[in-house]
Protein backbone atom coordinates (compact mmCIF):
# COMPACT_ATOMS: atom_id res chain seq x y z
CA UNK A 1 0.00 0.00 0.00
CA UNK A 2 1.36 3.47 -0.90
CA UNK A 3 0.94 6.40 1.05
CA UNK A 4 -1.40 7.73 -1.18
CA UNK A 5 -3.89 4.62 -0.50
CA UNK A 6 -3.05 4.60 3.24
CA UNK A 7 -4.02 8.45 2.90
CA UNK A 8 -7.73 7.82 1.04
CA UNK A 9 -8.27 4.96 3.63
CA UNK A 10 -7.47 7.06 6.75
CA UNK A 11 -10.02 8.63 9.10
CA UNK A 12 -12.69 10.32 6.93
CA UNK A 13 -12.42 13.93 8.82
CA UNK A 14 -13.67 16.13 6.60
CA UNK A 15 -16.97 14.37 6.74
CA UNK A 16 -16.86 14.87 10.59
CA UNK A 17 -16.31 18.53 9.98
CA UNK A 18 -19.22 18.70 7.72
CA UNK A 19 -21.43 17.72 9.52
CA UNK A 20 -20.74 20.77 12.16
CA UNK A 21 -20.50 23.19 9.27
CA UNK A 22 -23.81 24.03 9.31
CA UNK A 23 -24.63 26.50 12.61
CA UNK A 24 -28.31 24.43 12.88
CA UNK A 25 -26.66 21.03 13.23
CA UNK A 26 -24.05 22.43 15.69
CA UNK A 27 -26.59 24.10 17.28
CA UNK A 28 -28.81 20.49 18.06
CA UNK A 29 -25.50 18.95 19.37
CA UNK A 30 -24.91 22.45 21.80
CA UNK A 31 -28.52 21.83 22.78
CA UNK A 32 -28.11 18.29 23.21
CA UNK A 33 -25.14 19.03 25.36
CA UNK A 34 -27.47 19.33 28.50
CA UNK A 35 -27.34 15.32 28.17
CA UNK A 36 -31.30 14.43 27.68
CA UNK A 37 -33.18 12.95 24.62
CA UNK A 38 -35.04 15.81 22.47
CA UNK A 39 -37.55 15.42 20.16
CA UNK A 40 -37.31 16.87 16.48
CA UNK A 41 -40.14 19.03 16.97
CA UNK A 42 -38.42 20.00 20.13
CA UNK A 43 -35.05 20.82 18.72
CA UNK A 44 -37.17 22.77 15.89
CA UNK A 45 -38.73 24.96 18.11
CA UNK A 46 -34.80 25.65 19.47
CA UNK A 47 -33.75 26.10 16.42
CA UNK A 48 -36.41 28.38 15.13
CA UNK A 49 -36.40 26.02 12.31
CA UNK A 50 -39.33 24.04 10.12
CA UNK A 51 -39.84 20.57 11.69
CA UNK A 52 -39.01 19.02 8.39
CA UNK A 53 -35.59 20.89 7.93
CA UNK A 54 -34.99 19.75 11.72
CA UNK A 55 -35.38 15.96 10.51
CA UNK A 56 -33.30 16.24 7.64
CA UNK A 57 -30.05 17.61 9.47
CA UNK A 58 -31.08 15.09 12.28
CA UNK A 59 -30.72 12.30 9.83
CA UNK A 60 -27.75 13.41 8.45
CA UNK A 61 -26.26 13.77 12.40
CA UNK A 62 -27.48 9.87 13.35
CA UNK A 63 -25.97 8.91 9.61
CA UNK A 64 -23.04 10.52 10.53
CA UNK A 65 -22.32 8.63 13.99
CA UNK A 66 -22.86 11.71 16.16
CA UNK A 67 -26.54 11.19 17.49
CA UNK A 68 -28.77 8.33 18.37
CA UNK A 69 -32.39 7.96 18.42
CA UNK A 70 -34.28 5.83 19.52
CA UNK A 71 -38.24 5.73 18.91
CA UNK A 72 -41.10 5.56 21.70
CA UNK A 73 -44.71 5.25 19.76
CA UNK A 74 -44.76 7.89 16.85
CA UNK A 75 -42.06 9.97 18.29
CA UNK A 76 -38.43 9.79 18.04
CA UNK A 77 -35.78 10.64 20.10
CA UNK A 78 -32.63 12.02 19.89
CA UNK A 79 -29.28 12.04 22.38
CA UNK A 80 -25.19 12.56 21.95
CA UNK A 81 -24.05 9.20 20.60
CA UNK A 82 -21.80 8.83 24.21
CA UNK A 83 -19.66 11.04 26.43
CA UNK A 84 -16.85 10.95 24.27
CA UNK A 85 -18.75 12.68 21.27
CA UNK A 86 -20.19 15.18 24.18
CA UNK A 87 -16.81 16.10 24.89
CA UNK A 88 -15.75 16.43 21.47
CA UNK A 89 -18.42 19.25 20.78
CA UNK A 90 -17.32 20.92 24.38
CA UNK A 91 -13.69 20.78 22.99
CA UNK A 92 -14.80 22.38 19.64
CA UNK A 93 -16.56 24.70 21.20
CA UNK A 94 -14.03 26.20 23.24
CA UNK A 95 -11.97 26.76 20.04
CA UNK A 96 -14.30 28.36 18.33
CA UNK A 97 -14.39 32.38 17.64
CA UNK A 98 -17.15 33.90 19.84
CA UNK A 99 -19.75 34.99 17.99
CA UNK A 100 -19.92 38.66 17.70
CA UNK A 101 -23.50 39.70 18.19
CA UNK A 102 -24.44 40.08 21.99
CA UNK A 103 -27.94 38.71 23.22
CA UNK A 104 -30.58 42.01 22.48
CA UNK A 105 -32.94 41.25 25.24
CA UNK A 106 -32.29 41.65 28.69
CA UNK A 107 -33.36 37.72 29.18
CA UNK A 108 -31.53 36.28 26.60
CA UNK A 109 -28.46 38.27 28.80
CA UNK A 110 -29.52 36.84 31.80
CA UNK A 111 -29.92 33.25 30.03
CA UNK A 112 -26.18 33.48 28.79
CA UNK A 113 -24.70 34.41 32.25
CA UNK A 114 -26.24 31.91 33.66
CA UNK A 115 -25.35 29.08 31.26
CA UNK A 116 -21.58 30.93 31.66
CA UNK A 117 -21.82 30.86 35.36
CA UNK A 118 -22.91 27.03 35.99
CA UNK A 119 -23.94 24.37 33.78
CA UNK A 120 -23.86 20.86 33.36
CA UNK A 121 -21.85 19.61 30.09
CA UNK A 122 -23.80 16.13 29.02
CA UNK A 123 -23.48 14.68 32.16
CA UNK A 124 -20.51 16.99 34.24
CA UNK A 125 -20.44 19.78 35.38
CA UNK A 126 -18.98 23.04 33.44
CA UNK A 127 -19.27 26.55 33.51
CA UNK A 128 -17.14 29.09 36.18
CA UNK A 129 -18.28 26.51 38.80
CA UNK A 130 -17.37 23.49 37.15
CA UNK A 131 -13.68 24.81 36.77
CA UNK A 132 -13.59 26.02 40.14
CA UNK A 133 -14.43 22.56 41.28
CA UNK A 134 -11.74 21.10 39.26
CA UNK A 135 -8.98 23.81 40.59
CA UNK A 136 -9.94 23.08 44.29
CA UNK A 137 -9.64 19.46 43.46
CA UNK A 138 -6.41 19.97 42.13
CA UNK A 139 -5.15 22.53 45.25
CA UNK A 140 -6.42 19.66 47.87
CA UNK A 141 -4.25 16.65 45.67
CA UNK A 142 -6.92 15.26 44.74
CA UNK A 143 -6.26 15.31 41.27
CA UNK A 144 -2.88 15.28 40.09
CA UNK A 145 -1.91 16.57 36.26
CA UNK A 146 1.93 16.39 36.26
CA UNK A 147 1.65 12.85 33.60
CA UNK A 148 -1.55 13.64 32.49
CA UNK A 149 -4.60 14.02 34.45
CA UNK A 150 -5.67 11.44 37.23
CA UNK A 151 -7.35 10.72 40.01
CA UNK A 152 -4.88 10.41 43.34
CA UNK A 153 -5.41 8.07 46.08
CA UNK A 154 -6.69 11.05 48.03
CA UNK A 155 -9.27 11.73 45.35
CA UNK A 156 -10.38 8.23 45.42
CA UNK A 157 -10.91 8.19 49.18
CA UNK A 158 -12.33 11.87 48.80
CA UNK A 159 -15.21 10.23 46.69
CA UNK A 160 -15.54 7.13 49.08
CA UNK A 161 -16.57 9.42 51.80
CA UNK A 162 -19.35 11.43 50.08
CA UNK A 163 -20.45 8.30 49.16
CA UNK A 164 -19.25 7.74 45.22
CA UNK A 165 -18.04 4.50 43.57
CA UNK A 166 -16.62 4.86 40.42
CA UNK A 167 -18.51 2.16 38.11
CA UNK A 168 -15.98 -0.91 37.13
CA UNK A 169 -13.36 0.23 34.62
CA UNK A 170 -14.93 0.69 30.61
CA UNK A 171 -14.12 2.22 27.88
CA UNK A 172 -14.86 5.28 29.39
CA UNK A 173 -11.80 7.30 31.11
CA UNK A 174 -11.87 7.72 34.85
CA UNK A 175 -11.01 11.13 35.03
CA UNK A 176 -10.63 13.60 31.98
CA UNK A 177 -9.82 16.52 31.09
CA UNK A 178 -12.54 18.82 29.33
CA UNK A 179 -11.61 22.65 27.84
CA UNK A 180 -14.54 24.44 29.21
CA UNK A 181 -15.99 26.51 26.26
CA UNK A 182 -16.97 29.90 27.95
CA UNK A 183 -13.99 29.17 30.86
CA UNK A 184 -11.35 28.30 28.37
CA UNK A 185 -9.74 26.90 31.52
CA UNK A 186 -10.36 22.94 32.21
CA UNK A 187 -13.27 21.32 34.11
CA UNK A 188 -13.70 17.76 35.29
CA UNK A 189 -15.01 15.12 32.84
CA UNK A 190 -14.72 11.40 32.45
CA UNK A 191 -16.72 8.82 34.85
CA UNK A 192 -15.36 10.53 38.13
CA UNK A 193 -17.04 14.39 36.79
CA UNK A 194 -20.55 12.39 36.01
CA UNK A 195 -20.39 10.97 39.39
CA UNK A 196 -19.38 14.47 41.24
CA UNK A 197 -22.40 15.94 38.84
CA UNK A 198 -24.58 12.88 39.84
CA UNK A 199 -23.75 13.45 43.32
CA UNK A 200 -24.32 17.09 43.35
CA UNK A 201 -28.04 16.22 41.92
CA UNK A 202 -28.86 13.98 43.76
CA UNK A 203 -27.47 15.56 47.06
CA UNK A 204 -29.70 18.77 46.60
CA UNK A 205 -26.16 20.50 46.12
CA UNK A 206 -27.35 21.94 42.39
CA UNK A 207 -30.51 22.52 40.81
CA UNK A 208 -31.27 23.09 37.02
CA UNK A 209 -32.69 26.84 36.01
CA UNK A 210 -35.58 25.63 33.80
CA UNK A 211 -35.45 23.31 31.31
CA UNK A 212 -31.65 24.04 30.05
CA UNK A 213 -28.61 23.26 30.87
CA UNK A 214 -28.18 26.12 33.58
CA UNK A 215 -27.54 25.19 36.60
CA UNK A 216 -27.81 27.00 40.13
CA UNK A 217 -25.36 26.02 43.45
CA UNK A 218 -28.18 26.05 46.49
CA UNK A 219 -27.60 27.63 49.74
CA UNK A 220 -27.06 23.48 50.65
CA UNK A 221 -24.11 23.26 47.97
CA UNK A 222 -22.47 26.13 48.77
CA UNK A 223 -21.97 24.67 52.93
CA UNK A 224 -21.08 21.15 51.35
CA UNK A 225 -18.43 22.62 48.91
CA UNK A 226 -17.13 24.96 51.61
CA UNK A 227 -16.80 21.51 54.26
CA UNK A 228 -15.89 19.25 51.02
CA UNK A 229 -13.27 21.03 49.11
CA UNK A 230 -12.26 24.30 51.58
CA UNK A 231 -13.63 26.31 48.89
CA UNK A 232 -14.01 29.98 49.58
CA UNK A 233 -17.62 32.20 49.04
CA UNK A 234 -15.15 33.94 46.36
CA UNK A 235 -14.58 30.83 44.59
CA UNK A 236 -18.16 29.59 44.93
CA UNK A 237 -19.68 33.13 43.51
CA UNK A 238 -17.23 33.75 40.62
CA UNK A 239 -18.57 35.38 38.08
CA UNK A 240 -17.89 33.92 34.17
CA UNK A 241 -14.94 35.25 32.51
CA UNK A 242 -16.12 37.31 30.07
Amino acid sequence: MNSRDAYLQGPDLAALAGLLADSTRAGFCLALLDGRAWTAIELARHAGVAASTATEHLNRLVAGGLLTQERQGRHRYVRLADPATAELIETLASMAPRQTAPPRSLPAVNRSRALARARTCYDHLAGALGVAITRAMTERGLLDWQHGLRLTGDGTAWLGELGITLPPATRRSPVRSCVDWTERRPHLAGAAGAAVCRHAFDSGWITRIGTGRAIALTDAGRSALRDALGMSDDALTAEPHS
